[in-house]
């Protein structure tokens, strides 16, 4: 069975995040209940997933081997809701 990829998107608003920067590419957690309410879970820059605004945000493809290099360069974030 194939691994799930993870997704990426690049943050273009941040109005009043301090943990997000614009113009750079977040790793998304899957959650169907924030998305029904037109929310993402994006670990920040504070190394944990919160839910953001998804308009604050562009879905970005990552090819497979950035892929590799960016989940071995990221530690396991820990979960905490905004």
């Amino acid at each position: 069975m194939k691994k799930a990829r993870r997704r990426y998107v690049i943050c273009v608003r941040a109005e009043g995040a301090e943990d997000l920067e614009v113009r750079k590419l977040y790793r998304v957690l899957p959650d169907e209940s924030a998305a029904a309410r037109g929310y993402i879970r994006v670990v920040d820059e504070s190394g944990e997933d919160y839910l953001y605004p998804t308009a604050w945000f562009v879905a970005v493809e990552v090819p497979e081997e950035a892929e590799r290099a960016l989940a071995a360069a990221s530690p396991a974030p820990t979960s905490r809701a905004r």
